[in-house]
C-alpha cells in the first residue's frame, strides 16, 4: 500500500494520540498546528496581562528560641544566645485594586508576621502594611503605595463549570512567575477540615509550596480563585489543588478593607439535608434545599420569621442544594445585611428577608455551638477580680454521659481559648471549634489552674 502521500493530519492526529496514550503525559494535549501554516496556540497574551498582578510575598517573624538551658540564669551567664530568632517564609499575593493598592492573599501566609514586603513582577520591592485578616476563610487584605501598579478583575466564579480551563499563577519554591495549566476538577468541595468555611474550586493545575495566595484564573486572564492548599498524601503535587472562588474572596475583601475585621453576626438555624422521604413529607418536588431542625430564639433567623420543618432553597443570590451550600454561604453574611431568602413551608413556596444582627448571646446550649458539646450547657463569664482570667465561657453544666464530660470537662471549668485562639464569650468559643474538624482542644481554667480538654 502506497502512504508516501498521506495527508498531513493524518500524521498529526496520530501523533495527538500517541501522547494522549502515553503513560508519562500527564497534562491534555493542545490541538497541533504544521510548521509555516500558523501559530501554535498559545496561553502568552494572556499572561502578559494577568502576570504583572501576581506578586511575590515574603514575611519576617520574631520567634522566641525554646531552650530549657536558657531559662536557668546560670547557663544564661556563660552562653550569650539569642533568646528570639528570626525566620522568613515566601508566598503569593494578588494586587486586586491598583489606584489603592490593596493586594488579596493567604491569611496563612501573612497571619504572624511581624514584616511584610512584596516583590513585583517588575523587580520593584514594597513594604506592605497588614489591612486584614479572616482566619476561618484564610484570607488576607495587604495595602502597598499604589505606584504604577497592574491589578487583575475578579470573575463571577459562579460562572465556573467543571472542565473549563484554568492556569494556576503564582511562586512555588521561590520561583518567581510559575504558570500550571489545568482544568476545574470540581466545584464546592468542603468537609476536607482545611478551614473554618469551606467552599473550594478543585484544579489538577499543579500547585506547591509557595503558590498559596496566587491566582486561579480562566483563559479571559480574570481571577476565578485564590490558590489556597492542596492535597499531597505523597508530600508531593498529585494533581488535588484548592482555591476559594472569587465571589468569596470579593466579599470577604470589601469586608476587611472597610471594617478591618469580618462581622459575622448569628444566623441561628441548625440545618439537615434533604432526602427523598423528607423531600415528599415537606412537599418539595426534588431533594434540592436544607430543612431547617432548629431555630436559636432572639436570633436572625428567629426574627425573620424561619420556622422548623422550613426546606431553604435559595439564600441571596445562591442556589442551595446542600447543607454545605447554606454554610458556605453563612461565611458571606455580615452584621447589617440584608438577605432574601427563599423557601417552603407546608408545600407552600415563599420568601422572607433575614437582617443579620450582632450576636450578643449570654447563653446557649452546647450542640447548638458544636455537636461535640452536646450535654454542655454555657454561659458568658465575667470576672475582672480573677487574677489571670477575667472573661470566658463558664460551662454551668456538664452531663456526666456526654462526650465532653469523658474527655474531661467539668462543670464549673471557665474555658479561655479553644484550638489556640483566645476566647472571652459564645461568640468566640463558636468561631474557634469551628476551625478544627478533628477534635476541639479548650484551654480551661478550673480552681486556680489552667488546662487543656481535648474532645474528639
Amino acid at each position: 500500500m502506497d502512504t508516501g502521500n498521506k495527508p498531513k493530519w493524518h500524521l498529526h492526529w496520530l501523533l495527538s494520540l500517541t501522547l494522549l496514550l502515553s503513560p508519562g503525559v500527564m497534562h491534555a494535549v493542545l490541538p497541533l498546528s504544521v510548521p509555516g501554516e500558523g501559530p501554535l496556540p498559545s496561553l502568552a497574551d494572556m499572561l502578559e496581562r494577568a502576570n504583572p498582578a501576581v506578586v511575590n510575598i515574603a514575611t519576617y517573624t520574631t520567634v522566641r528560641t525554646s531552650n530549657p538551658l536558657l531559662d536557668d540564669p546560670f547557663f544564661r551567664r556563660f552562653f550569650n544566645v539569642p533568646r528570639n530568632r528570626r525566620t522568613q517564609s515566601a508566598g503569593s499575593g494578588v494586587i486586586v485594586d491598583a489606584d489603592r493598592g490593596f493586594i488579596v492573599t493567604n491569611n496563612h501566609v501573612v497571619g504572624r508576621a511581624d514584616e511584610i514586603s512584596v516583590g513585583l513582577a517588575d523587580g520593584r520591592v514594597l513594604q506592605a502594611e497588614l489591612v486584614g485578616r479572616d482566619q476561618q476563610v484564610d484570607l488576607a487584605v495587604l495595602k502597598v503605595a499604589p505606584e504604577e501598579l497592574v491589578d487583575i478583575r475578579l470573575a463571577n466564579s459562579a460562572e465556573l463549570r467543571v472542565g473549563d480551563f484554568v492556569v494556576a499563577i503564582g511562586n512555588p519554591f521561590g520561583l518567581n512567575q510559575t504558570v500550571t495549566s489545568g482544568i476545574v476538577s470540581a466545584l464546592g468541595r468542603s468537609g476536607l477540615g482545611i478551614e473554618g468555611y469551606e467552599d473550594f474550586i478543585q484544579t489538577d493545575a499543579p500547585i506547591n509550596p509557595g503558590n498559596s495566595g496566587g491566582a486561579l484564573v480562566d483563559l479571559n486572564g480574570d481571577l476565578v480563585g485564590i490558590n489556597t492548599a492542596i492535597l499531597a498524601p505523597t508530600g508531593g503535587n498529585v494533581g488535588i489543588g484548592f482555591a476559594i472562588p472569587s465571589n468569596m474572596v470579593r466579599a470577604i475583601m470589601d469586608e476587611l478593607i472597610e471594617n478591618g475585621e469580618v462581622r459575622r453576626g448569628l444566623i441561628g438555624v441548625t440545618v439537615q439535608g434533604l432526602n427523598a422521604e423528607l423531600a415528599k413529607a415537606f412537599g418539595v418536588a426534588n431533594r434540592d434545599g436544607v430543612v431547617v431542625v432548629e431555630v436559636e430564639p432572639d436570633s436572625s433567623a428567629d426574627n425573620a420569621g424561619l420556622e422548623p420543618g422550613d426546606v431553604i432553597t435559595q439564600v441571596g443570590d445562591r442556589q442551595i442544594k446542600r447543607v454545605s451550600d447554606f454554610h458556605s454561604q453563612a461565611a458571606i453574611m455580615f452584621i447589617g445585611d440584608e438577605i432574601d431568602v427563599r423557601l417552603f413551608r407546608d408545600a407552600r413556596e415563599m420568601s422572607m428577608v433575614l437582617e443579620i444582627a450582632e450576636n450578643t448571646q449570654r447563653r446557649a446550649v452546647g450542640r447548638r455551638v458544636d455537636p461535640r458539646l452536646a450535654g454542655v450547657d454555657l454561659e458568658n463569664f465575667w470576672n475582672p477580680d480573677e487574677p489571670g482570667m477575667s472573661s470566658g465561657v463558664l460551662a454551668t453544666t456538664v452531663e456526666t454521659n456526654s462526650k465532653a464530660y469523658a474527655y474531661g470537662l467539668r462543670t464549673g471549668d471557665v474555658i479561655v481559648g479553644a484550638n489556640r485562639r483566645t476566647v472571652r464569650d459564645i461568640s468566640e468559643l463558636r468561631d474557634a471549634v469551628l476551625l478544627e474538624q478533628n477534635q476541639i482542644v479548650l484551654r480551661v481554667y478550673r480552681n486556680g489552674r489552667f488546662g487543656d480538654v481535648r474532645i474528639r
